[in-house]
C-alpha cells in the first residue's frame, strides 16, 4: 500500500506521514524533495505555482509512487494534492494506493506556518493554497481526517481507519 499524506502547507503531512511510516516500518518521501529548483525558487520568492507548475511535480511522485508498487513495497509520500485534479492524477489506476487528506483550519494553520524555520514555503503563501483548495468530495477515494491532538494520536486515528497494524504491509 502507499499512503498518500495530502493537505496544504503547514498541516501537518509531513510530521504525520513520517510518524506514519516509522511506526508502520515503511519508507517515507516528502513532496517537497520532488520539487524542482525553479518551483521551489517561485515559492521562496513569494509566488504561488501554477498548474502548470505543478504538473510535472505530480509526474515525478506518481513515477516514484509507480516504482514501490512495482517493487510491492509500501510506503508513505507527502504530498499537497490540494485540487482533484491533483489526487486523481496520484491515484487512479493505482489500486494499491490511499490518500489521507488532512484538514486544517486557516487560522491554526496560519499560527503553525508562523513558527515554521527554515522551510522555503513562506506563510504568506497560505492563502494562495486556500484559495488552490478543492476539498476532497465522498465519490473520492479519500480519507479526510482533522488534523487535531498530536501527531501520534493522528496517526493511531490513520492506523485504525485504514485497516493497518503497525509494522505490519497489508
Amino acid at each position: 500500500m502507499i499512503v498518500v499524506m495530502a493537505g496544504v502547507s503547514g498541516s501537518g503531512k509531513t510530521t504525520v506521514g513520517s510518524l506514519l511510516a516509522q511506526r508502520l516500518g515503511w519508507p517515507f518521501a516528502d513532496g517537497d524533495s520532488f520539487h524542482f529548483a525553479a518551483n521551489v525558487a517561485k515559492m521562496r520568492a513569494g509566488l504561488p505555482l501554477t498548474d502548470e507548475d505543478r504538473r510535472p511535480w505530480l509526474a515525478a511522485i506518481a513515477a516514484w509512487m509507480d516504482g514501490r508498487i512495482a517493487a510491492g513495497q509500501s510506503a508513505v509520500v507527502a504530498c499537497s494534492a490540494l485540487r482533484r485534479a491533483y489526487r486523481d492524477m496520484l491515484l487512479d489506476g493505482r489500486p494499491a494506493a490511499r490518500m489521507v487528506f488532512l484538514q486544517v483550519a486557516h487560522g491554526q494553520d496560519a499560527d503553525r506556518l508562523a513558527a515554521r524555520r527554515g522551510h522555503f514555503f513562506p506563510a504568506k503563501l497560505l492563502d494562495s493554497q486556500f484559495a488552490t483548495l478543492e476539498m476532497p468530495q465522498d465519490s473520492e477515494r479519500v480519507l479526510v481526517l482533522t488534523a487535531r491532538g498530536s501527531p501520534a494520536d493522528v496517526v493511531a486515528g490513520i492506523i485504525d481507519a485504514l485497516g493497518l497494524a503497525a509494522g505490519k504491509c497489508p
